[in-house]
């Protein structure tokens, strides 16, 4: 599998990583997850992320990974761990960090990210929210000094807040989801570009937008899903008659979407079994998009510029009893 260079890291990773939160309880077994993981690695990723909050990922990983002989690049996560939570907690950051390395069985973490620093009311991570100042600035230059964490990253999913945060130059990659696959486009705005001008290592997550990308929706798009504002629903038919056109399957145009985008490091698959892992890792071997479907692609992302105000922040496709806001 090709490489990129992560951004200002001395590190190279795939063009296809493998995301952790199905790696875990909430995705199935813990045989479905380790042949997953293992088919990744053997088909070559070598890019994996996770997270205290991606329910037991991490341990899951680690039980898998220390097996694993193949060098593996690993990004985990501050957020949500010890119980009750505090942000600003020294201290607890850094035991929530010496939890993650015993459940990795590693001495070492290659990418620590700050989780969800953008949501309002997820987590108040800073003293100085106008400077972007906080004892978690603290603990990643001291975890860096002690060489237990190589480099240092931001993972949300906003696009202004985290634009704001990229821009402080702090972070050395960038995680973002839900803002940048081939029909949600508004990272493009402001958020990439600020991760460009610091040279920071992009990371896309949710390259099938939850789910809507994964499949198609014939019925739902031509004939149901009240939901759906007639923009979407009219750039859902224009997507599907593109697909048609290339003979194309809809997760194998979303995968190569991005790994089109020389700006792009890795794009994370949320793999639950190795058949996905396979059907994943074939369509990004087939590399860029050709130019023109790529030109008439970007066509069909124009329709809907920004997210329509009703709109569900994961479409509820396959879900015929949603009929609203709070409903799904």
């Amino acid at each position: 599998m090709r490489k990129r260079r992560l951004g200002r890291t001395d590190i190279e990773v795939t063009e296809l990583g493998l995301g952790g939160l199905f790696v875990s309880s909430y995705g199935g077994e813990y045989e479905q997850s380790r042949d997953a993981v293992r088919k990744a690695v053997a088909l070559g990723v070598n890019y994996i992320d996770t997270a205290p909050g991606y329910f037991n990922s991490e341990e899951v990983l680690g039980s898998i990974l220390k097996d694993v002989q193949e060098p593996i690049v690993l990004s985990t996560k501050l957020g949500g761990r010890p119980t009750p939570f505090d942000p600003r907690d020294a201290d607890g950051l850094l035991r929530s960090v010496e939890q993650s390395l015993r459940f990795l069985h590693r001495d070492r973490i290659d990418v620590l990210m700050v989780h969800e620093p953008d949501r309002p009311g997820q987590y108040d991570w800073w003293t100085d929210p106008a400077e972007v100042h906080g004892p978690v600035l603290d603990v990643l230059e001291k975890l860096k000094k002690d060489g237990v964490v190589g480099y240092t990253g931001l993972g949300g999913t906003t696009v202004y807040e985290m634009a704001r945060l990229a821009d402080t130059g702090k972070f050395d990659v960038l995680l973002t989801a839900f803002n940048y696959n081939a029909l949600w486009r508004e990272a493009e705005i402001d958020l990439l570009p600020a991760a460009m001008k610091h040279d920071m290592g992009i990371v896309i997550g949710s390259p099938l937008q939850q789910g809507a990308l994964a499949r198609r929706f014939d019925d739902e798009v031509n004939r149901g899903a009240r939901w759906l504002s007639s923009p979407r629903r009219e750039q859902f038919k224009q997507l599907y008659r593109l697909l048609d056109d290339a003979g194309m399957s809809i997760t194998e145009l979303a995968f190569r979407f991005v790994i089109s985008d020389p700006r792009i490091s890795t794009v994370l698959m949320g793999a639950r079994s190795e058949a996905e892992v396979e059907q994943n890792i074939a369509a990004a071997n087939k590399g860029p998009l050709p130019e023109d479907m790529k030109k008439r692609l970007d066509e069909i992302a124009a329709m809907v510029p920004f997210r329509p105000f009703e709109e569900p922040f994961a479409l509820p496709f396959g879900n015929p009893g949603y009929k609203g806001a709070g409903k799904a």
